[in-house]
């Protein structure tokens, strides 16, 4: 009988997407195939907790947030020499910096909306020039977690002192109001593409992610649309060196895609994006999770 992979679910965390990342690391937990895997509980309520994945064969990071998808877990990983679910510590930290992001892909002509960033103790508002309503949100930080809209500068400036509770940096973009759309890589290769329909919200925030208000469905989109989504969503993968999985946020205004976002450890619930993305191929959540610990084994 061959010997069990130990594989380790690296949950919880120190940021303010613990609850999220809990479920997640359960819902991982509940699923793995216990023929295949040797399965160890990490609940992570320190950063020294992650030491009690020395020993294993691997680890499936199911953290979001800092010391999670930043690359900081990835980098204690690597110096303990253990494989590891997804990108790497350099990829997580660029991919997890929206600015930056950003920044890398404005010089491949992706398209986005107009944007500034603002730090927490040097800013001006005297100079602002982008057009209100704009969306407002931490520069490190998923599930929408402290994003707003506002519309004019009083607003802005009142919104600023709450977001900067999560981060010292916060991008502010001019708001786009249209269908937000997002679209999966696995193993390099565009999943099909999902919309999401919050009810009664301007966009998909933390409240519209997790309280079973919003609908996911097959975006339905022209062909020549949903071939540019995916392939702009496999051309940002690439450019910035993303492995095994993640996915790609857009918004489409008058048939145009403009990039949101990209995440590099998308929610791994089975209600969550990726897994529903997954599903509408044929691949069941816990093939799913088959499929990632072997794909993140070959890195």
């Amino acid at each position: 009988m061959d010997k069990k992979l130990k594989v380790g679910v690296l949950y919880g965390g120190i940021s303010s997407e613990r609850e999220v990342s809990i479920n997640t690391g359960k819902q991982i937990i509940e699923n793995l195939n216990r023929d295949k895997y040797e399965v160890y509980d990490i609940l992570l309520n320190s950063k020294r907790d992650i030491l009690k994945c020395d020993g294993l064969d691997f680890v499936f990071i199911a953290l979001h947030g800092e010391f999670g998808e930043d690359g900081t877990a990835q980098s204690v990983l690597e110096t303990l020499d253990i494989k590891y679910s997804g990108s790497n510590s350099l990829t997580s930290g660029i991919c997890m910096n929206k600015s930056i992001v950003k920044d890398i892909l404005r010089n491949y002509n992706v398209k986005m909306a107009e944007g500034e960033i603002f730090k927490k103790h040097n800013y001006d508002l005297e100079n602002f020039k982008l057009k209100f309503p704009v969306i407002v949100k931490p520069n490190s930080g998923g599930s929408s977690v402290g994003m707003g809209i506002c519309n004019n500068k009083e607003e802005l400036e009142s919104f600023l002192q709450d977001v900067f509770k999560y981060d010292d940096v916060v991008l502010v973009e001019e708001f786009i109001k249209g269908r937000e759309v997002t679209c999966g890589i696995l193993n390099g290769e565009a999943l099909p593409i999902l919309e999401i329909i919050t009810q009664n919200r301007e966009f998909f925030n933390y409240e519209s992610k997790y309280d079973d208000t919003t609908k996911e469905d097959p975006a339905n989109l022209p062909s020549y649309l949903d071939e540019e989504i995916k392939n702009i969503s496999k051309k940002c993968y690439e450019i910035l060196g993303c492995k095994v999985y993640g996915r790609v946020d857009f918004i489409i205004k008058d048939d145009e895609a403009y990039f949101l976002e990209i995440n590099t450890l998308p929610g791994m619930t089975k209600g969550s994006l990726f897994p529903k993305m997954a599903r509408s191929i044929g691949i069941e959540f816990s093939s799913l999770l088959d499929l990632l610990i072997e794909s993140s084994l070959k890195e």
